[in-house]
């Protein structure tokens, strides 16, 4: 279940494990969290920056690593799954504070080519 967690940090692009906890609770059938009033005004970049700090957390931890060793992969994953993201997808984070259904797809596609482990 910690691993669930953990990967949905990733994939919610979110900074904090509370983010990661609110992505979580997405991908099941539970209630979702409030939203994030931190997220709201976020511009792609600032997104971008969310996901690459909670890969590096995420995937040092999985991997067994220092941040540094993900840094590169860390890099291209958020790049690649917000650059993939439509203005729906970022506007849908903007309002959560975590990564919709679809844009979670495209951060597990960029999972697997920007060869990471995958946390779900």
């Amino acid at each position: 279940m910690m691993m669930r967690r953990l990967g949905a940090v990733v994939l919610a692009g979110g900074f904090s494990m509370l983010l990661g906890a609110s992505a979580y609770a997405a991908s099941s059938s539970t209630a979702l969290p409030p939203p994030d009033p931190t997220a709201k005004n976020l511009t792609p970049y600032m997104i971008q920056l969310r996901a690459f700090d909670a890969c590096l957390i995420t995937q040092s931890r999985l991997l067994n690593t220092t941040r540094e060793a993900v840094h590169t992969p860390c890099s291209c994953y958020a790049k690649g799954t917000v650059n993939a993201m439509s203005k729906d997808e970022i506007q849908a984070f903007r309002d959560t504070g975590y990564f919709n259904d679809t844009a979670r797809e495209k951060g597990l596609r960029f999972i697997d080519q920007c060869k990471l482990k995958r946390p779900i």
